[in-house]
């Protein structure tokens, strides 16, 4: 073998022995890359994902503030229409309080007059009840039967209503004024023979009677109002209140006819049902 071939032969061992060096040193930094490539892909594919999650949550988010800001609203305009509701509210119990003050001033002012009015009436009557009667009967003259005994004989002051007379007289009444009640009455059939209330007047003076614990002198009272107002619509309460006066008095066979009689003649009465009451009740 020649010189050459043995030199050729050398190259070519030579350089396979390189080759077969070299082949592993070139082939590692071409898997490491791709390896690191898929690496790459594999965050980027998850770091989309997440990127995807977070636009998610970022849109449920944003989907949960408008509903919120949704209901905030609503709340504030339920809010707003319920103050302007409250407002009208007290507005209008502002003014129906306003109303009803200026009506009780209104009131007030009116019960100011009506109790000056009586205070003058019953001064009034007073005055009258305490002057003499003008002259002396005639001789032989009839007595007037609506006027009751020791009653004054003069009339109620000039420009007196019927009603302000009667008014005066009933609220002496009222609050026990029995005397000065009795002269109001007394005054007002003398002043008004003619009115409808003076059948009323009459009685009156003989509850005034009773609850002052005379009883002989009411039913001289009751007995009047029968005999002069027959036909008075107080008539049926008289004849009861007789009965009972006259039970008080223990005149009980007079008390008995008292209240029959406003049975037999006023049966469907408020007066005759009371009287049955005491046609049941034990004699006492």
């Amino acid at each position: 073998m020649s010189a050459r071939t043995t030199r050729a032969r050398g190259a070519l061992l030579l350089t396979a022995t390189l080759t077969a060096l070299l082949s592993p040193a070139v082939a590692t930094p071409a898997f490491a890359i791709d390896k690191e490539h898929r690496q790459m892909e594999a965050d980027l594919r998850m770091l989309q994902e997440q990127s995807q999650q977070l636009q998610n949550l970022l849109g449920s988010i944003t989907d949960a503030i408008k509903a919120l800001n949704a209901k905030l609203d609503d709340q504030a305009n339920a809010n707003r229409k319920a103050m302007a509701d409250e407002k009208l509210i007290v507005d209008n119990l502002t003014n129906d309080v306003r109303v009803i003050r200026e009506k009780l001033d209104d009131n007030n002012v009116r019960l100011g007059s009506l109790s000056q009015e009586i205070d003058a009436l019953r001064r009034g009557v007073q005055q009258i009840a305490s002057r003499p009667a003008i002259g002396d009967a005639a001789p032989g003259a009839p007595a007037d039967s609506a006027t009751p005994p020791g009653a004054a004989q003069n009339a109620a002051p000039v420009g007196v209503s019927p009603q302000q007379l009667w008014d005066a007289a009933f609220s002496d009444y009222t609050i026990a004024q029995y005397d000065l009640a009795i002269q109001g009455f007394q005054s007002f059939i003398q002043s008004f023979p003619k009115d409808d209330r003076a059948d009323d007047a009459q009685v009156y003076i003989g509850h005034c009677y009773m609850q002052a614990g005379k009883n002989d002198k009411a039913v001289e009272a009751y007995d009047m109002a029968i005999r002069n107002y027959p036909g008075g619509n107080a008539i049926p309460d008289a004849y009861y209140r007789r009965g009972v006066a006259l039970r008080n008095l223990r005149q009980l066979d007079r008390a008995k006819d008292s209240f029959e009689t406003v049975i037999k003649n006023y049966p469907d009465s408020a007066a005759a049902s009371l009287a049955r009451q005491q046609l049941a009740q034990p004699a006492r």
